[in-house]
């Protein structure tokens, strides 16, 4: 397995020199990257806040920003989660604040906190307007 030893990128479609040496070598007549396989981590989340009521109650996650992409996929599992008596809303310092790694568009701007809420169908809020979540009849 000569190939290991190579440094650079291994060739398009494996994840490793490793992987090709054995592709080539020992695994040659196997599919290789031909099925995908589902899976699920079972993890515990506890929200910051909890407002309840006898219909709904409403998990709020405060946020001044995500540390990475990966904190920001959590909150998608999470809600992914709940039952359909259950919500995840965000409760942000600065909606306007970019996600992590975000790139800069043409007009200037990056891609936001408040943005990303809204491409995964989540309500937000910030200190300014918590009011109206606290007013929807429901009590902490």
């Amino acid at each position: 397995m000569a190939n290991s030893k190579i440094k650079g990128k291994p060739p398009k479609g494996y994840d490793s020199w490793f992987e090709y040496d054995l592709h080539q070598g020992v695994l040659k007549p196997c599919k290789f990257h031909t099925h995908k396989v589902m899976y699920v981590q079972h993890k515990v989340y506890e929200p910051d806040f909890t407002i309840e009521s006898d219909l709904m109650t409403v998990h709020i996650e405060v946020k001044g920003r995500f540390r990475d992409s990966e904190e920001a996929r959590k909150y998608i599992d999470v809600s992914k989660g709940l039952t359909a008596f259950e919500e995840l809303v965000f409760l942000f310092y600065d909606a306007n604040t970019p996600m992590p790694r975000a790139r800069r568009r043409k007009d200037g701007t990056k891609f936001t906190m408040g943005e990303w809420a809204k491409s995964h169908d989540f309500r937000y809020f910030t200190a300014d307007n918590v009011h109206l979540l606290l007013s929807e009849g429901q009590s902490c």
